[in-house]
């Protein structure tokens, strides 16, 4: 079975063809709209994977797109409303192009789906939450599950063995704990704007700013785009990018250098946060765009996270490319660095919802 994996992001998308064995066929990246002449320029595929950011409660595995599938997932939408139309709109497009091809839709919060109740329940009234299913779903799923086992084949050891705490860091980023291979904990919410400062969103605010700010005058939509899209880093230093944040604070810019302690500070806090939840430390992985291609994120976080007994060696580090080791001699946790294939993983819950 030759699947077409689809990752759309907020204004990105990126179409990859896998063999069985997973190995890529045919490969193209570009807008959103560009949808159905990149489709056009590669082979057919047997089916279809798409990547949709939120599954809510009702997918907790990968499914087979239908009607009513395709109508919850529009149902879904305000959930994550930089990532979810975009899968929607991708799942129209490509569909139109190959409409005999079978379609399957995998999802990110599915991978959270073990969360234990403690930690997905939000004190908020029971009235509230029954109604409008509040709750912590969590995202990156997709990469978080590829990653778990990778690091496994990395270390030669069953994952289920080893408590980890996986960092996903991009213009999105988000961590998650992980024990007996399942995710128990993680730092994204009811949406994907909980937890850790990313490229535009805010990460985690005292939920009485933006209710202050309405009060004030500011209506919801500009509070909910401000949120989501002029925050993080670029609401720190004025870019989203953390290379551009990197060469601002090379420069000694006061601005990009207070941004990164800010970054930092959440960062450190979270990480130990999910180590709490796991009662100790055993592997501290990085993937994400930031993650695998920015040493000096992952060596601070080992900084700081010494006293659990972290360190990265500074040389392996710095060369650090694709799937790599990065623990300093004698560290009692493994430090790697996993190159995030979430297509891979698509490619997988395919033949999974197939039985192919």
């Amino acid at each position: 079975m030759r699947v077409l994996t689809v990752n759309p992001g907020s204004s990105s998308l990126k179409l990859s063809l896998l063999d069985p064995d997973g190995t890529v066929l045919s490969e193209e990246a570009g807008a959103g709209h560009e949808m159905a002449s990149l489709v056009r320029g590669m082979p057919e595929p047997d089916a279809i994977g798409v990547r949709f950011v939120h599954g809510g409660t009702d997918y907790t595995r990968p499914v087979v797109i239908d009607g009513g599938v395709r109508k919850r997932l529009r149902e879904l939408a305000d959930l994550a409303p930089l990532h979810q139309p975009a899968s929607l709109h991708a799942l129209d497009e490509i569909t139109a192009v190959l409409p005999g091809v079978p379609a399957v839709a995998c999802f990110d919060t599915a991978f959270h789906a073990t969360l234990p109740e403690a930690a997905a329940t939000y004190a908020l009234p029971a009235a509230w939450r029954e109604r409008f299913g509040l709750r912590r779903y969590g995202f990156h799923g997709l990469s978080y599950s590829y990653a778990v086992r990778r690091t496994g084949e990395l270390l030669g050891t069953d994952p289920a063995s080893l408590r980890m705490v996986v960092c996903h860091l991009g213009s999105g980023a988000s961590l998650a704990a992980v024990a007996d291979g399942v995710s128990v904990d993680t730092t994204m919410g009811f949406t994907p704007l909980e937890g850790l400062v990313m490229g535009t969103r805010a990460g985690s605010v005292d939920p009485g700013i933006p209710l202050w700010l309405i009060k004030h005058g500011i209506a919801a939509s500009e509070v909910n785009e401000g949120l989501e899209r002029d925050s993080g880093l670029k609401g720190l230093a004025g870019t989203a990018d953390m290379r551009r944040v990197r060469e601002l604070a090379a420069a000694r810019d006061a601005t990009a250098l207070a941004a990164l302690d800010v970054y930092h500070h959440r960062l450190r806090a979270c990480a130990a946060a999910m180590a709490a939840s796991l009662g100790g430390l055993d592997a501290l992985v990085f993937t994400g765009g930031v993650g695998e291609h920015d040493p000096a994120v992952r060596q601070r976080l080992a900084a700081d996270l010494a006293f659990l007994g972290a360190a990265v060696d500074h040389h392996r580090n710095e060369a650090a490319d694709g799937d790599t080791d990065v623990t300093a001699d004698g560290a009692p946790v493994r430090t790697l660095v996993i190159e995030a294939r979430e297509d891979l993983e698509i490619a997988r819950g395919v033949r999974e919802a197939l039985g192919g």
